[in-house]
């Protein structure tokens, strides 16, 4: 009998990076575990409301970079919008040719505020380091790392 695959992740200290374990039943739960846990990096989401939306459309030539495009699109906000994100949506992931990947999703949140929102570690960057994107046992396993 096949073990039931519970969305979580996992940080685990890497160098000068944080290297993060994403895991879901569906790689488009996987991948939003993936957020949540770059977003826990730098604050409390818990204490993030889910008051402005963003739409994120990306394409990606394989997985790894469709994972890659994903973090960096939302990391894009928190550098460009201070937004940080607390809720985050993959409607679907979708191989469209030989080499091309689909995703689109949405993420909610709010301008980051210091009296309210817990000051961790900024992330600088994804990166390709260490990145395995993987399925076994009926769960999808993410591992990549975040530059701090």
């Amino acid at each position: 009998m096949a073990q039931k695959c519970t969305p979580g992740y996992i940080h685990e200290e890497h160098t000068a990076d944080v290297l993060i374990h994403a895991w879901g039943p569906s790689l488009e739960e996987a991948f939003e575990q993936a957020a949540q846990a770059t977003f826990e990096v730098i604050t409390d989401t818990s204490s993030v409301e889910p008051r402005e939306q963003v739409d994120i459309r990306e394409e990606g030539f394989d997985l790894e970079n469709l994972l890659y495009r994903w973090i960096e699109a939302l990391l894009f906000y928190f550098d460009a919008d201070q937004l940080v994100f607390s809720k985050f949506k993959v409607h679907r992931i979708e191989k469209l040719g030989e080499e091309e990947y689909l995703l689109e999703g949405k993420a909610w949140g709010e301008k980051y505020d210091p009296l309210r929102h817990e000051h961790r570690t900024i992330v600088k960057a994804m990166t390709y380091a260490d990145m395995e994107i993987k399925h076994e046992e009926n769960c999808w396993r993410l591992h990549f790392v975040v530059d701090i």
